[in-house]
């Protein structure tokens, strides 16, 4: 397609251009990322106004544009994208496009007034993909196209929801639709890495290196001397002669736009293209960037200058009115700026305005001076909360007001800060509160900003949150409750920043000085959960004796008691106690079988970690219906909620952990995969890693699938050393499991043996969380069956104690193989009973194969075989078929 307008030297970006067009409008729709690169002027936008040409009449076009001055404006760039499609539909017809996304979603797009618990950012992310596809799906069956320049100035909400969205794009069928998607952007590689931020075109990378051919990058380059002389012909005629033109390209180095604003200069000055005429081209160049474009302003006179001031500070979106006011100007004489402006091509359109180039307004708003700049920014943010946008809008402007001992800027700040909470713009949250600290806050005032500091950063920077908390809680200011939840969240970011010890330690300091109430009852149950899940634990048998008087006596007759009867069951559970008490403690933690409000998974006083605890006790004493009822919620909740992080993460782990000790193993697996994939989109080396690396390896083994099992642990590193939190089951036992599963005798035995030597001193007996004497008792059959035979007596008294089903077959399983004949056979048959009553069909499998070569029963070996079978354990059912078959030659 022939360009609308002459684009010289840009051949190569406009056939890339036709093509991922041609591509997303084809037969086959497929999209992609095409991303431009290239320093201010090197014609992007113009590419970008090229590629819109080319698809006008085959795509839907959604486009957007940071800006310099609005990059702590919160989903300002994804606003610009959806609203003008948002405004298509009526009100009740946008909420039903959102679904369940609307209550998370919404608000972040000024759609609604935020409600519910704050959002997670990922949640919020999700719910803009979700949304893209709805909408494009229902405006037009045509293919997408969004298109976005200057994004290194798009506002971080928004660039890390393009660099996710644009990741995904191969799974956007995943999205409620099958979405044809082109998306383009444009940005300077310079600010971009300025900015240190995540970037699309740096995943883009990435994903080149695996292959992936739906990505295309182009860096744009400046004018050849040739190229720059055609554009000077083209505007000032053929007669433009050789060194003229050459001294063009020398005054712009090639740059396409201060290539063509020095010909429309040397247009308007009416000078000759010539050589002699070639000397004065330095100065008129000089006039359309920087200092020069500055005079060239003033000399429009004080009103125009201070005009383009205003704009400057407003920055995008330009109205007029707001302009004036900030000018302190009349409408009429606003209008007359505008057009004096327009005719100097400084600014474009009419109302909004905008500035003709990105350079332009970079320019004028680097030329206001810093006092008139800071009052004009104040003046502004005045304007906007008079017009009842809110703190929020307001707030990009405060932030550049200096700190002057305003008492009412702090609570603008705070305020504003709330407000970017909860539209899951937690970065956003925080400029406001450190810029509301520089103030500076009364001194009373300073504790409770530093409080709210460590909220907002939780989810994002555990680190960050610490320091924040700390240094709250070592200043005067917080009353007794802020004091307990300030410990208390600080006890969190500690745990989850793999410090575990310093925050048993934390709450263990504060509940010294707390007085007796429900805010030391908190405080004693957080210090309770962290010492207790910590890897390694100076006396665990002294802790577990506390939390037994602290709770075995409680009623749950609130949230107090029932957190410390969840701990005290969990800790039961681990201790291998028996089963039966432990479901009356988590029938006590619970109400009418539910996590009680206040103790919910979305609620943040007490955490998600208590109804988590209920439910792994659960899930280890048989109870996989409760369990599994209980994640079911989790997942429910965290989606409701939009957190779709780490959270949703680990209750898809949790699930995948339930269908594993069901028995179904394949849709354990899947479930563990998506927890990883989930994981991976926060982080890396985060607990729910390790938790669902370690079940997915176990699952894994009880398919028989130890390769496939190995390439997780490598790609994870699963293995010492291990976090500083237990990992969920126990690790060490299952690398162990692995390690034999290889043949790795040696080191199976050494890492076992470690794995006992730290559990039994913390008389953590529970033979399913951490099946550690049953392999060892395996591993040493043959070498020193003594001790093996030991190992399995004593597993099997600690099941017998602990009461489960799943318990006591396995240990009898295990005792088997050290009996005689005839009673191994009799301890088989009592496990394959023990094992059908409880819901762990793979272990019931395991124990029928067993079973059925010990008698040597074909009928038996088909049973186990189709049991194996129905739970996905591929590697069981040919162990199963090989014993048939060994019997039926015998025969």
């Amino acid at each position: 397609m022939k360009p609308s307008r002459p684009l010289y030297e840009r051949e190569p970006e406009l056939a890339a251009a036709a093509r991922a067009v041609d591509d997303l409008c084809g037969a086959q729709a497929v999209g992609g990322l095409l991303v431009f690169s290239g320093e201010a002027g090197l014609g992007k936008t113009a590419l970008l106004a090229e590629i819109r040409a080319m698809a006008a009449d085959r795509c839907t076009i959604w486009s957007a544009r940071g800006g310099e001055t609005v990059t702590s404006v919160p989903f300002h760039v994804v606003r610009q994208l959806l609203q003008p499609a948002l405004d298509q539909f009526p009100p009740d017809e946008t909420r039903a496009l959102f679904g369940d996304w609307y209550d998370t979603t919404a608000p972040a797009l000024g759609l609604a007034e935020p409600s519910g618990p704050q959002p997670d950012p990922q949640g919020v992310r999700d719910g803009l993909d979700f949304v893209v596809a709805r909408l494009a799906s229902r405006l037009s069956h045509r293919p997408l196209l969004l298109l976005v320049d200057d994004a290194h100035w798009a506002d971080g909400e928004s660039l890390t929801w393009l660099s996710s969205f644009t990741a995904r794009l191969g799974e956007l069928p995943l999205l409620v639709v099958e979405l044809p998607l082109l998306v383009v952007q444009a940005y300077r590689p310079q600010e971009m890495a300025e900015r240190n931020a995540s970037y699309a075109a740096d995943r883009a990378a990435e994903r080149d290196a695996d292959g992936d051919s739906n990505v295309t990058r182009v860096a744009l380059r400046a004018l050849t001397p040739d190229a720059t002389a055609e554009l000077a012909r083209a505007a000032l005629g053929e007669h433009a002669d050789d060194p003229f033109c050459r001294e063009v390209w020398a005054v712009t180095g090639g740059n396409p736009y201060e290539a063509v604003e020095l010909v429309a200069k040397v247009q308007d000055q009416e000078l000759a293209p010539v050589e002699e005429s070639a000397g004065q081209l330095r100065e008129l160049g000089a006039s359309a960037r920087g200092s020069g474009l500055v005079a060239r302003l003033e000399r429009l006179g004080t009103n125009a200058n201070r005009f383009a001031w205003a704009a400057a500070v407003l920055g995008t979106d330009i109205s007029q009115e707001l302009a004036a006011t900030l000018a302190g100007m009349s409408s009429a004489e606003a209008a007359d700026c505008t057009a004096r402006l327009r005719d100097a091509r400084i600014v474009s359109g009419f109302d909004p305005l905008e500035f003709v180039h990105p350079l332009i307004a970079t320019a004028v708003y680097r030329s206001i001076p810093p006092a008139t700049r800071t009052a004009m920014h104040g003046r502004a943010a005045w304007a906007i909360t008079r017009a009842g946008l809110g703190a929020a809008a307001a707030s990009r402007h405060l932030l550049e007001v200096h700190p002057d001992d305003d008492q009412e800027l702090v609570a603008q700040l705070r305020e504003a800060a709330g407000q970017h909470l909860a539209v899951g713009a937690p970065e956003a949250a925080r400029r406001c509160l450190e810029r509301a600290l520089e103030e500076p806050p009364r001194p009373k005032d300073r504790a409770v900003l530093l409080y709210e500091l460590g909220c907002a950063t939780l989810l994002s920077s555990p680190p960050t949150t610490v320091q924040h908390l700390r240094a709250a809680l070592d200043m005067p200011g917080l009353d007794d409750g802020l004091r307990v939840d300030a410990t208390f969240r600080l006890a969190a970011a500690l745990a989850h920043n793999n410090q575990l010890k310093e925050a048993a330690l934390a709450l263990a300091a504060e509940a010294a000085r707390t007085a007796p109430g429900p805010g030391l009852m908190r405080l004693q149950a957080a210090h309770f959960m962290w010492e207790g899940m910590q890897a390694t634990e100076d006396d665990g048998p002294a802790r577990s004796r506390r939390l037994t008087r602290n709770a075995d006596h409680l009623k749950g007759r609130d949230n107090a008691e029932r957190a410390l009867l969840t701990l005290r069951a969990f800790d039961a559970m681990l201790r291998g106690e028996n089963a039966q008490l432990i479901v009356d403690l988590c029938e006590r933690a619970l109400v009418d079988g539910s996590p009680a409000r206040g103790l919910g998974w979305t609620d943040s006083e007490w955490g998600f970690e208590f109804p988590t605890m209920v439910g792994i006790t659960y899930t280890f004493i048989d109870q996989l219906d409760r369990a599994e009822s209980l994640f079911g919620e989790a997942v429910r909740a965290f989606e409701i909620s939009g957190w779709s992080g780490a959270h949703l993460a680990f209750a898809h782990t949790l699930l995948g952990m339930v269908h594993r000790r069901r028995g179904r193993l394949a849709e354990a697996e899947g479930f563990l995969r998506e927890g990883l994939r989930l994981a991976d989109r926060v982080g890396s080396g985060l607990p729910v890693h390790w938790d669902a690396t370690c079940l997915l390896i176990d699952t894994l083994l009880a398919r028989g699938r130890t390769a496939e099992a190995r390439k997780i642990a490598d790609r994870y590193h699963f293995g010492p050393p291990y976090p500083s939190a237990m990992v969920l089951p126990d690790g060490p036992c299952i690398l162990g499991r692995l390690l034999l599963a290889e043949g790795r005798k040696e080191e199976a035995i050494a890492e076992l043996e470690a794995a006992g030597a730290a559990l039994e001193p913390r008389e953590r007996f529970n033979g399913i969380w951490a099946p550690w004497a049953g392999d060892l008792a395996r591993a040493l059959a043959d070498d020193d069956p003594g001790r093996a035979a030991h190992l399995a007596a004593r597993a099997r008294v600690h099941a017998e104690r602990f009461g489960t089903d799943t318990a006591i077959g396995e240990a009898l399983r295990c005792m088997a193989l050290f009996a005689p004949p005839e009673e191994a056979e009799r301890l088989l048959a009592e496990a394959v009973r023990h094992l059908e009553r409880s819901s762990s069909a793979y272990e019931h499998a395991l124990a029928r194969v067993d079973y059925g070569i010990a008698i040597g029963s074909h009928r038996e070996l088909a049973r186990a075989q189709k049991q194996a079978m129905a739970c996905g354990a591929e590697g069981l059912a040919a162990r199963a078929q090989q014993a048939r078959t060994s019997i039926r030659s015998s025969e």
